[in-house]
Formats: structure tokens, C-alpha cells, sequence
């Protein structure tokens, strides 16, 4: 019997390959990242024995639980504020980490990388939006981490992320998504740096995201009810 969960997670990805297909885009190149930081290993499970290896945390110390308890070919991606001290546990656990948004935390990472012989794929988080509410440089900042992840040996640089504000509009929505990509071709450009991946768009706003170049979507509440 297949479980309800991965029910959902395949509703979610006809609605985010029609999104895709909506725009013009080949669906392909939209990836659908479960976001597990409100369930239990054993949900988790239950759509990794459905053929699901990849999740997203937004804490360490639950993470650390869950990867004890999971298979440990589990692609973990890290999506929430990173803390100095917190940075050997995360490299050791998280191939991704999606919220890189300083220098100092940026070369901590590549330090403790090279110590742990791991190399993470980090993804720089940028507020687009100026929420202050929200995490993330400024865009203005984005430039100068960007320069120094191309110097940096033992990490990944990958891409951008972004959050657009809970309440925003699917124009607004659009033109902060838009930012992103933006933001990513001339800073690529200029630092003559592959960054493919733009991490933007969650479960109430994803066909904007969709819409403006999103490749990965990380959606949540949808799958996880």
C-alpha cells in the first residue's frame, strides 16, 4: 500500500511540473525538495522506502536525531540559519547547505571542510526582499561572497536562495524570485563562476518561483500535512 505522504509528494510534483510547464520551462528542471522539519524519522522513512533520499532541515540538533535513526545514503540539505558553533555538525551531516550569508561563515565552513575531508555545496541566502524579518546578505553584500567562494578549496559553490514574504502578493512574489536570478546571472558573470541552482519558492508561492527560474522548490506544509 503506498503511504499517504508519498501520495502528496507526487500531487506536488504534477502541480510543480505543470508550474513549470505553465511557463514554458522543461519540467525536468525543476527540482521538488521535501522539507521534513515538522515529521518524524519514520515518515521520512516511508518515502525513502518509496525511492526519496534527499530532505531538508532547518536545525541541526534535529537533524542529528534523525540522521542516527536513517540510512546514511539520506542527501541531507541544510536550510536554516547556521550558527558558528554549529558548523562541524552540519558539514558532517548536510551535503547542501542552503544559508551561507557571510564571509566569516563562509571561510568557518571551508576551514572545518577541509578538516572533516568533506566537500558541502553551499548555496549563498540573499534578502531580496529587505524583510527584516527575514535571514540572508543584502544584495549589494552577495558580491563579495561570491569572490571569495571562488578562491574557497573545500566547498561547493552552487547557487542563491531566497524567501519572498509570507504575506506577498504573486506580483511581488514574482519580482523578488526575478531579483534572484538577476542577481545570480551578473554575479556569475562577473566572477566568471557556475552558480545553476536558484533554492526559491516553498509551498504557497512556488509557481512564482517557478515562473522566475526556480531549481529547487522546497516545499513542506504541502507534502507533510
Amino acid at each position: 500500500m503506498i503511504p499517504e505522504v508519498f501520495e502528496r509528494y507526487r500531487e506536488m510534483c504534477t502541480a510543480v511540473a505543470a508550474a513549470a510547464a505553465d511557463c514554458g520551462r522543461d519540467p525536468a528542471t525543476v527540482r521538488l525538495l521535501p522539507v521534513s522539519k515538522t515529521v518524524g524519522a519514520a515518515v521520512i522513512r516511508e518515502l525513502y522506502d518509496c525511492g526519496l533520499w534527499e530532505f531538508g532541515e532547518n536545525r541541526i540538533a534535529v537533524l542529528s536525531a534523525k540522521a542516527a535513526e536513517l540510512p546514511p545514503d539520506i542527501v541531507w540539505h541544510f536550510i536554516g540559519p547556521l550558527q558558528s558553533n554549529k558548523v562541524r555538525k552540519v558539514v558532517r551531516l548536510a551535503a547542501v547547505i542552503h544559508s551561507v550569508d557571510n564571509p566569516e561563515l563562509l571561510e568557518r565552513i571551508d576551514r572545518i571542510a577541509a578538516e572533516e575531508n568533506r566537500t558541502p555545496r553551499l548555496l549563498f541566502e540573499i534578502n531580496i526582499s529587505g524583510e527584516a524579518s527575514k535571514g540572508g546578505c543584502t544584495p549589494a553584500a552577495a558580491a563579495e561572497l561570491v569572490r571569495l567562494a571562488a578562491v574557497c578549496r573545500h566547498v561547493i559553490p552552487t547557487g542563491l536562495m531566497t524567501m519572498a514574504p509570507l504575506d506577498a502578493a504573486p506580483d511581488e512574489q514574482l519580482k523578488i524570485f526575478s531579483g534572484l536570478r538577476e542577481l545570480r546571472d551578473r554575479l556569475s558573470a562577473e566572477a566568471n563562476l557556475e552558480l545553476p541552482e536558484l533554492s526559491m519558492g516553498m509551498s504557497r508561492d512556488f509557481p512564482a518561483a517557478i515562473a522566475a527560474g526556480a531549481t529547487i522548490v522546497r516545499i513542506g506544509s504541502n507534502i507533510f500535512q
